[in-house]
């Protein structure tokens, strides 16, 4: 049977969700958690292959097992041999044509920063720490412009192909402080384009950059007009919607 489970991670310690031959990753420990409770070799297919230092909390992945117990007891005892920076939060049978990337409609992402004078140190590896102030209705006006269908080549690379035109559903700046949080939801995303557009943002709360160059570096499809990335720590995959 095929089963779909939703899995959280912290991605402090990984290079990343894909599986490497000289790297710890997510997919690696999953699978060999798998390996070790039903004794299968099987392959995960996921919705979104996250970036070195990148966290989850709603990652949607597949497997096609024979296991003979309950869902339930799957997932229990592959928590009990999971690190502990991976979780499987629920299991479910799935269709055995269903893919959960291909088959995803959006994947909704947070990006939070953390704006103080004094940096916190249980939150460096969850958030971006900003010392300065930084204009949160500038941010939000200039995020605005990114809702719809567009280019976002100056934001980032596609992972295969050519095709650069993503459709963004949501792009909203929370406010919380000293926290604040963007998030963005699409039907798909270039490689580290969430984290070069909340680096730009980041250039328009500071005044380093204006609403209308923000329009101004979309527009343009030229990554090098973009501001920095911003660092992958930040960056948490919320949720795929199907």
């Amino acid at each position: 049977m095929r089963v779909r489970a939703t899995v959280a991670y912290d991605g402090t310690n990984y290079s990343g969700f894909q599986r490497q031959s000289n790297a710890p990753t997510v997919q690696g420990e999953l699978e060999a958690a798998l390996l070790r409770v039903t004794q299968e070799r099987a392959g995960i297919v996921a919705a979104g292959r996250t970036d070195a230092g990148v966290h989850a909390i709603g990652q949607v992945i597949a497997i096609d097992t024979s296991w003979r117990h309950t869902l339930e007891d799957l997932s229990r005892a592959l928590n009990a041999v999971l690190p502990a920076d991976i979780a499987v939060r629920d299991v479910e049978e799935a269709g055995l044509g269903f893919h959960p990337r291909y088959d995803a409609l959006s994947r909704w992402y947070r990006y939070t920063l953390y704006v103080a004078r004094v940096r916190s140190p249980w939150a460096r590896l969850q958030s971006l720490h900003l010392r300065g102030p930084v204009d949160v209705a500038a941010m939000a006006q200039a995020a605005e412009c990114l809702v719809g269908e567009h280019d976002f080549a100056a934001f980032g690379q596609p992972p295969s192909g050519e095709v650069t035109v993503r459709r963004v559903d949501r792009a909203e700046w929370g406010e919380d402080r000293p926290w604040l949080t963007f998030d963005i939801e699409a039907n798909a995303f270039l490689y580290r384009m969430v984290r070069s557009i909340v680096g730009t943002l980041v250039e328009v709360g500071r005044g380093a950059l204006g609403v209308d160059e923000f329009r101004a570096v979309l527009a343009s499809c030229d990554r090098n007009q973009a501001g920095p990335t911003a660092p992958p720590h930040g960056l948490r995959l919320m949720a795929v919607a199907y």
